[in-house]
């Protein structure tokens, strides 16, 4: 075949810049490798993962020496063992894994496994058992051990921090003029220069071990001892406690004691900061108040509410009653401040600070938690109690008319929150909860309340499901459904116009994605009606194109439930036939994936479509151990290339070999190769320097209800 120069593309108007199809995050992409004695019972569990939402990037080893080479150049984060192999053992491959020194999870599985094999697997060294009959528990235990060696890393690279910030607060410490100390059952375990110096020690060795009621005068003694008890049964200290404190020389002195949670290598324990008593007491209370307020709006400020957040996480996770973070934003803040002037701003933020302390309990904790955004901790409050006084706030709002200078105006308020429960107690991820709730009632309009509620994230999922469920009915018996179309264009120049079909469903408010309503239409055995949907007015619509001379190839997806269906093929044939349409104007195609896991069925179907001389694409190609090993069983015309050779194509050499390599052996094979979500000009160049035939993406042009598209030789 000689090579043309690569086409250039006249982007159509409503062309976004980019391909708007986001590559899959690598890290969500899990290392496996196989121990499998075929290559067909490797592909058999790549597709059970994959069937379950699961992205991994598979490698197999059939013998020691492979095994060898995987773990130290490809560095796996499962290793997943079948223990019929006859190759490895469970025992050896476990052996070669604890040699790397890498935290590695070695997973046993195996079809009807005894009492006996389970132990005998864990004796081996596998972290996990998979039943291989079981699909749904194969995919949740690869995902489990996946998220576990997340977490063992992240809890790595945290307690590195740990020892960083540590050595840094020890530095701080010594540096420090504040008397502070560290003490564990009593006794001091650290104390800084300030401390000793306050005290009359010379070395801190003259206090170690020794008991902090030392360092208190006589009549405060049985008190500070009383302290000390309650603090053993893990009550909580107060923030601040007048005493007298006595000197290594028997003096002493008023001071104040300020109390904090910390640890000291790894030991939970008491942080001590003595401070001499002001002389003015009023003014070290203001001094006090002002380090926790926000000046404007007299609210505690942000420091202080994330700490009161960090200390209601860790009741919570310990236990305790539930509590809640709302987030609270006037809406349209900016055309507020327009109005008013930028100088009323502080006047408004105060008004709005007001009202919000008339609606709050003595236990809940206002403060300002950013420049226009409140933040309320709400206590002793059940969910439904939450959701109330976040309604009741929001109403406070709308109804009332603020005076701000010459000016009266009205301020509706969006309240995004969490509850706080033991699934989620993290103050990282309550804030993300809250914030985003927060965002989504203000995209909806504002002037509203979405609380997140984690138990109730199970209901929820149910009835969505139902209502996307009634939607997909209404469609089908309603001609609910629209053909969106996206050019495949070719970089050598082949006759004609070849589109993908992409589905849309009309909904109330506009066209409705896939991603939406197919997974409920696949769960309920939908998708066959579905696919005779498309293939029907995919039909008509290219008896129009023909009409009008232009020849036209339209690449159609079908379920792997349709493969089922056994009148679909007659249909086909007869719809073909009244049509007057020619076969090859329909590409029928699958994921590599689906077909591999339904590949007599598959083989089936697509010997009855050469038939009726339609074509075969198979999509996802060279994302399996040996794809083209597949090619033996499905006559396949296409070969969609996986998706994630195309991540950063100009930089990544590697994944430009691999095209180049797969496109050779398809050529070999006479098979047309095409590259999907384009996102460069210069990815094209090197697609068509690899000898890829045909190019998909929204860089090139979006999927649209017309079919229009230029190309012109370079």
């Amino acid at each position: 075949m000689r090579r043309r120069s690569p086409p250039t593309v006249r982007r159509h108007p409503h062309a976004t810049p980019s391909g708007a199809q986001d590559m899959s995050k690598q890290d969500n992409v899990i290392k496996l490798l196989l121990i499998e004695d075929s290559v067909e019972d490797a592909e058999q569990m790549i597709s059970v993962l994959r069937n379950g939402g699961i992205a991994v990037r598979p490698a197999r080893a059939a013998n020691e020496a492979e095994l060898e080479e995987q773990l130290v150049s490809q560095t796996p984060h499962i290793v997943l063992v079948n223990l019929a192999a006859k190759s490895l053992a469970l025992a050896q491959v476990a052996e070669a894994v604890n040699r790397t020194g890498k935290d590695i999870a070695v997973v046993a599985n195996g079809a009807g496994v005894t009492e006996d094999q389970i132990v005998s697997a864990f004796r081996s060294g596998a972290r996990a058992m998979a039943l291989r009959a079981r699909p749904e528990h194969l995919q949740m235990v690869v995902k489990r051990e996946f998220e576990a060696l997340a977490m063992r890393r992240g809890v790595r690279r945290l307690e590195a921090a740990l020892r960083e910030t540590e050595r840094r607060c020890d530095a701080l410490l010594d540096s420090s003029r504040d008397p502070i100390a560290y003490v564990h059952e009593g006794m001091h375990v650290r104390a800084n220069k300030a401390y000793l110096e306050m005290f009359g020690f010379e070395d801190f060795e003259e206090v170690e071990g020794m008991s902090i009621l030392d360092m208190i005068a006589a009549d405060d003694a049985d008190d500070f001892k009383s302290l000390l008890k309650k603090l053993s049964k893990g009550e909580k200290p107060p923030q601040r406690l007048n005493l007298k404190a006595q000197r290594a020389d028997g003096s002493t002195f008023d001071a104040v004691m300020e109390f904090a949670e910390a640890s000291y290598e790894g030991e939970p324990c008491q942080q001590i900061i003595f401070r001499r008593q002001e002389a003015n007491p009023e003014l070290a209370k203001e001094l006090d108040a002002l380090r926790s307020r926000d000046l404007v709006t007299d609210l505690y400020n942000r420091q202080h509410a994330i700490n009161e957040l960090d200390s209601a996480v860790a009741q919570v996770a310990t236990g305790a009653s539930s509590r809640a973070l709302l987030l609270l934003e006037p809406d349209n803040f900016k055309q507020v401040l327009d109005t008013i002037g930028i100088g009323n701003a502080d006047l408004l933020l105060g008004d709005i600070a007001n009202l919000m302390r008339r609606h709050l309990k003595e236990s809940d904790l206002a403060a300002r938690f950013a420049d226009h955004t409140f933040a309320v901790l709400a206590t002793d409050r059940d969910s439904e109690g939450v959701k109330q006084l976040a309604e009741v706030l929001r109403k406070a709002y709308s109804e009332r008319i603020f005076d701000i200078g010459k000016q009266s105006i009205s301020v509706t308020m969006s309240i995004g929150g969490s509850l706080i429960g033991e699934k989620n107690a993290n103050s990282q991820t309550i804030l993300a909860q809250a914030n985003g709730a927060l965002r989504t009632a203000q995209s909806e309009g504002g002037n509203r309340v979405i609380v997140f509620d984690p138990a109730a994230q199970d209901k929820a999922t149910e009835e969505k499901s139902r209502h996307w469920l009634k939607l997909v009915q209404e469609a089908l018996s309603s001609d609910g459904f629209v053909l969106f179309y996206q050019p495949i264009i070719s970089l050598h120049g082949a006759e004609g116009e070849f589109y993908e079909i992409l589905l849309r469903m009309n909904g109330p408010k506009g066209e409705i994605t896939p991603n939406f309503f197919l997974p409920v239409a696949e769960q309920h055995g939908l998708m066959p009606q579905i696919d005779r949907w498309v293939i029907g007015h995919a039909i008509k619509a290219l008896v129009d194109r023909e009409k009008v001379g232009h020849k036209t190839t339209f690449f159609v997806k079908l379920a792997p439930q349709t493969l089922e269906d056994q009148t679909l093929l007659p249909w086909l044939a007869q719809q073909l036939k009244n049509a007057r349409l020619r076969g090859d104007a329909l590409v029928f195609e699958m994921p590599e994936s689906k077909v591999v896991v339904n590949l007599k069925p598959a083989r089936t179907f697509v010997a009855g479509l050469k038939q009726l001389h339609c074509g075969f694409a198979l999509e996802q190609f060279g994302a399996g151990l040996n794809s083209f090993q597949l090619l033996k069983h499905v006559d396949a015309d296409y070969l969609k290339l996986d998706r994630n050779f195309m991540a950063e194509l100009p930089k990544n050499k590697e994944n430009q070999e691999k095209i180049k390599e797969l496109c050779d052996q398809a050529h070999h094979q006479s098979k047309l190769t095409v590259a999907e979500f384009v996102e460069d000009a210069a990815s094209m160049s090197i697609l068509f320097s690899c000898g890829v035939n045909f190019v998909q993406g929204n860089f090139l042009q979006e999927p649209e209800k017309v079919m229009a598209y230029e190309t012109h030789a370079a």
